[in-house]
């Protein structure tokens, strides 16, 4: 049985690169991401094709954001999909909006808080507020978390400070930016290892690039699970 604590994100151009990816993991891993870069290359056929034919589960990353109304129609037709996970932007009237969608499912709504590849440079030239990162993420999660997201996406950076908020008692903490020890970051900026990402108190790690671009995908996907099995031998990956 695989270990759905990794999750896979399937950063590949179509369904046919999916399908075959998913092959050559085989029963290794049971989860993968499939994000708005797939969406014109038949994301949703895929995502439906591996959660129905092949007993995967799913994590749908749309980061829907919008009017209440808009992204309430939008999660309510996803929601039909049986999918495990989906993410909306954490401004509390999405995630309210997202959670009125998602009712009479199971499938868990996921709030972005900010996005693992931005830092403090990034958030100035968006005119966010001022403050620390990891201050902000901990405070918009919080937000999301009490207007009913069931969990949050969030760099492992700033992991064991979402999961010291009593609002993050029995939630969810899915975190991308997480390179195995030694891999290039690529587009990342607050990253970690697998390993310390869930000792910090991750539930998930979404990894891509390290695994699908590697020579032997499952390989590579084994050796991070090797690592997650034994989290004590690993170190940060700053």
């Amino acid at each position: 049985m695989s270990d759905d604590r990794l999750i896979v994100a399937m950063d590949v151009p179509n369904v046919l690169d999916g399908l075959e990816l998913a092959k050559s993991l085989g029963d290794s891993v049971g989860f993968y991401k499939i994000g708005l870069g797939m969406l014109t290359g038949g994301g949703l056929a895929l995502a439906n094709e591996l959660k129905q034919e092949h007993d995967k589960r799913i994590f749908l990353d749309m980061k829907f954001f919008d009017i209440g109304a808009t992204v309430e129609a939008a999660v309510r037709g996803v929601a039909q999909f049986n999918f495990d996970f989906l993410t909306v932007h954490g401004d509390p009237h999405v995630v309210r909006a997202a959670r009125e969608g998602a009712a009479g499912s199971d499938m868990k709504i996921l709030a972005v808080t900010i996005l693992t590849s931005l830092d403090r440079d990034d958030l100035d030239a968006s005119c966010i507020k001022e403050g620390d990162v990891a201050d902000l993420v901990q405070e918009r999660a919080g937000l999301a978390l009490s207007n009913g997201a069931d969990g949050v996406i969030a760099s492992p950076q700033e992991a064991a400070l979402i999961r010291a908020l009593p609002e993050a008692d029995g939630k969810l903490i899915v975190t991308p930016g997480v390179r195995p020890a030694g891999a290039a970051l690529g587009d990342q900026k607050r990253v970690m290892t697998p390993a310390q990402a869930i000792t910090n108190g991750a539930d998930h790690v979404v990894v891509g690039r390290p695994i699908w671009q590697a020579a032997s995908p499952k390989a590579a996907a084994q050796s991070i699970l090797a690592e997650l099995a034994s989290p004590q031998e690993k170190t940060p990956n700053l």
